[in-house]
């Protein structure tokens, strides 16, 4: 049975700053973390105007930061043999590709103001360094971790307080990701990694991009988040992402509304087209469930959160079509050995499931879903405990 652990913050910290002086000669000014993400219920609904429940991980994103004199920009990281130098003119779209892109892309969108009403900030040359223990194509965003971490870091190498831009790093994150990568991320990862509070998850409506903090009371309840990586990779830049995008655009047109916010289950059933219908009633419905899903964890309704989780699954595995079948075995295994609920988790097409355990089952439901992917012939998963989590943070460097 493997488990992925977060690592300790004071080691990895330590390693990164020794690391740091090794690969640039001196030592950085600021070190940044931004965890990554398990959604619990809201799939697909950011881009729809819709609700979304995330918790913030313990695994994350470390950036380690140093200023220059000049413009040259030098990434490098833990996880990948080679780095990118260019310049920070160069991080524009177009520039650079694969890995780098997402980190020299959040300099670019700081630097030319991240959205409508956030200042541009001025991003001189930096030397960055980054370390990570959140699986990448997980379905956990060690994208907007990466992001978030360079962002946090930078806005405080400038000086600046963090608490005040985060707003703007959000932003500049989603610019990053959707310009510069070409991956059209909805927004909920970023918002989660920069505004997610310790203990509980973060309810975001994204008609209007107000958030709060919902309690789940796990250590009352005795329930524990166990997340399942596939290790089935998915990259949102394959292009089924974007597909689903489009054609949920495309049934908010025919339905003559804004987003499938403003439709109902009800208008979904109205669509002609198959497809479409089945996209619209799982955005419908699913935003229905994130609200009954809040519902429920502060009604403490074990069997409600169920019923929700696997009513999610469903809905995407049928509807929406983004299921695949190591997802479907972790989900199905989980239930059958004792989980409350579960459910597959972000973008789809891979990555994981999260399942909602009562504490003592978590050791035998992880070793039932290892056993399943032996019988079915899938590569050995990893597992994960999802301890609800603070957003992205910083320290410098002495302090």
């Amino acid at each position: 049975m493997t488990w992925l652990s977060p690592g300790d913050p004071d080691d990895l910290r330590a390693r990164l700053r020794r690391e740091f002086e090794s690969a640039f000669g001196s030592a950085p000014d600021v070190l940044g973390r931004a965890p990554g993400r398990v959604n619990l219920m809201g799939e697909h609904t950011d881009y729809n105007a819709g609700l979304v429940l995330p918790v913030a991980l313990p695994h994350a994103t470390w950036a380690a930061v140093r200023r220059r004199d000049d413009d040259v920009v030098r990434i490098r990281s833990r996880q990948q043999e080679h780095g990118w130098e260019g310049t920070v003119a160069g991080c524009a779209p177009g520039g650079p590709q694969g890995w780098a892109a997402y980190a020299a892309g959040v300099l670019w969108a700081l630097g030319t103001g991240a959205a409508e009403g956030v200042e541009p900030l001025s991003v001189p040359g930096v030397d960055l360094l980054l370390d990570s223990t959140v699986p990448v194509g997980a379905g956990l965003s060690s994208s907007a971790a990466l992001e978030c971490a360079v962002a946090a870091a930078v806005v405080a190498a400038l000086g600046l307080d963090l608490d005040t831009h985060r707003p703007g790093v959000v932003a500049a994150a989603i610019r990053a990701e959707t310009e510069v990568v070409g991956a059209p991320t909805g927004g909920m990862d970023q918002t989660v990694a920069m505004l997610a509070e310790a203990g509980a998850a973060l309810l975001v409506d994204f008609a209007d991009g107000s958030s709060r903090p919902v309690d789940l009371g796990l250590a009352a309840s005795g329930l524990r988040l166990l997340v399942t990586d596939t290790r089935v990779s998915h990259a949102l830049v394959d292009g089924g992402y974007g597909e689903r995008r489009a054609d949920c655009e495309e049934a908010a047109r025919r339905l003559g509304v804004a987003s499938l916010r403003e439709a109902t289950p009800a208008r979904a059933e109205e669509l002609d087209d198959d497809r479409l219908r089945r996209r619209a009633r799982h955005i419908t419905t699913e935003i229905e469930r994130v609200r009954r899903t809040v519902e429920a964890f502060a009604d403490d309704d074990h069997a409600a959160l169920g019923r929700l989780l696997l009513a999610s699954h469903v809905s995407m595995r049928d509807d929406f079509e983004i299921s695949c079948p190591e997802l479907d075995a972790a989900v199905e295994t989980a239930v059958e050995a004792g989980a409350v609920g579960a459910r597959m988790t972000g973008g789809g097409f891979g990555g994981s499931a999260v399942a909602l355990v009562p504490a003592e089952r978590v050791e035998a439901v992880a070793r039932a879903i290892d056993l399943r992917f032996v019988r079915d012939g899938f590569a050995a998963p990893a597992h994960l405990l999802a301890e609800p989590g603070p957003g992205a943070s910083v320290r410098r460097v002495g302090d």
